[in-house]
């Protein structure tokens, strides 16, 4: 399937969509590359209850991601240390089909402010070139302890103007 087959929508995230949400979060590859993990990643209260609050937080802005009414990932902006962020997440089966990139495009026709900023682990290469195809910028890295590897990993510093 190409994308250009693919109808790619995004609305509000909505509680009902969580479950599938967790499923997504653990698959162990798409941890693994997404390194900045809870502790658990298989606690799903805990994941309920902080997504159920982040759905009532009116500075993050979390998007469900769907193909002809299924549902293939998340994309949402959050504020941290008064810098606006973006985060997504696509199931694995979807991976490859340039959803990702389609639909942060998408939201970043909604969500219109800037900078914004994305971080990636410095070996997910493919997070790293959907930042590319949609403008951001490779300004610099950090370091912080990644759950999913039990390590700390580099993570590189994306921004969009």
């Amino acid at each position: 399937m190409t994308i250009n087959n693919l109808n790619i929508k995004l609305r509000p995230t909505e509680i009902s969509d969580l479950d599938t949400l967790f499923q997504f979060q653990l698959d162990k590859e798409g941890g693994y590359l997404a390194a900045f993990m809870p502790k658990d990643p298989t606690d799903k209260t805990a994941y309920l209850n902080k997504f159920t609050e982040l759905l009532s937080d009116p500075t993050v802005n979390n998007q469900t991601i769907l193909i002809d009414n299924v549902i293939v990932g998340s994309i949402a902006k959050f504020v941290m240390e008064g810098d606006t962020e973006i985060t997504y997440w696509i199931g694995r089966k979807y991976w490859g089909q340039g959803i990702a990139t389609n639909a942060l495009k998408n939201f970043l026709d909604v969500v219109t402010n800037r900078p914004i900023y994305g971080r990636v682990a410095f070996d997910n290469f493919g997070s790293q070139n959907v930042l590319e195809k949609c403008g951001f910028t490779r300004i610099g890295s950090d370091k912080g302890f990644a759950n999913a590897r039990q390590t700390e990993i580099e993570e590189f510093i994306y921004k969009l103007a």
